[in-house]
């Protein structure tokens, strides 16, 4: 089959090596979180920068493979409160149109209304309600994921991954991975179940900008 869109979340551990002696792990490395240093991504509002941002998706092909989708056209906003990370929200607006298995004939398909129905429904929209349980860099966020006029809540993790001033760009640049799992038939898109996967995983990787004059 083939659905939804949406991330990885993969952060590194940290390893500490004692003289001589064995590999010791951290605190944060036994629970794969890590600390990281928001402090270079002031408050505001944030859009992504286009060319390092990515929404994809998988699901199960009859146990025998897992294709890869993703969505070419879509536009993100990240009201960032570096105070109170939590209070942070997360808006994404996608263009059906622009789904790319990479197969012109299936995006065809799946553009039709066995899937996304893109004449009747054009756009697919997400809006945060919550970002909770931070610690370290990595934390929870839950919103509401709109396909075909069907609203139902999912979940993502997410991780912080670093804070920058990018002196080329005179902007600040925060970067998030996020991923999750999401059933297509809650929102009506059952087409081949169960023979190919009702459970669809969400991979995001997108890196926001604001510039320093704003």
């Amino acid at each position: 089959m083939k659905n939804l869109a949406i991330a990885l979340a993969s952060v590194g551990v940290l390893i500490q090596t004692g003289c001589g002696a064995a590999t010791q792990e951290t605190p944060e490395a036994k629970t794969g979180k890590v600390a990281v240093d928001l402090s270079a991504a002031p408050s505001g509002d944030y859009e992504q920068e286009f060319k390092h941002a990515y929404i994809a998706f998988s699901y199960d092909h009859k146990g025998l493979s897992r294709p890869i989708l993703r969505w070419g056209e879509w536009d993100a906003t990240l009201n960032w409160n570096q105070e109170n990370p939590e209070a942070s929200t997360v808006s994404v607006v996608i263009d059906a149109e622009s789904i790319d298995s990479g197969v012109e004939e299936f995006n065809g398909h799946l553009k039709g209304a066995n899937f996304f129905d893109i004449e009747n429904y054009p756009e697919i929209s997400f809006e945060s309600t919550e970002i909770s349980n931070i610690v370290g860099n990595r934390g929870t966020m839950t919103g509401d994921l709109t396909i075909k006029d069907e609203t139902h809540p999912v979940e993502l993790g997410v991780t912080f991954n670093k804070a920058v001033f990018d002196d080329r760009k005179n902007a600040n640049l925060i970067g998030f991975s996020a991923s999750g799992s999401v059933q297509r038939s809650q929102w009506g898109l059952d087409y081949a179940v169960p023979v190919v996967s009702d459970d669809v995983e969400i991979t995001i990787e997108v890196e926001f900008i604001k510039p320093a004059d704003e």
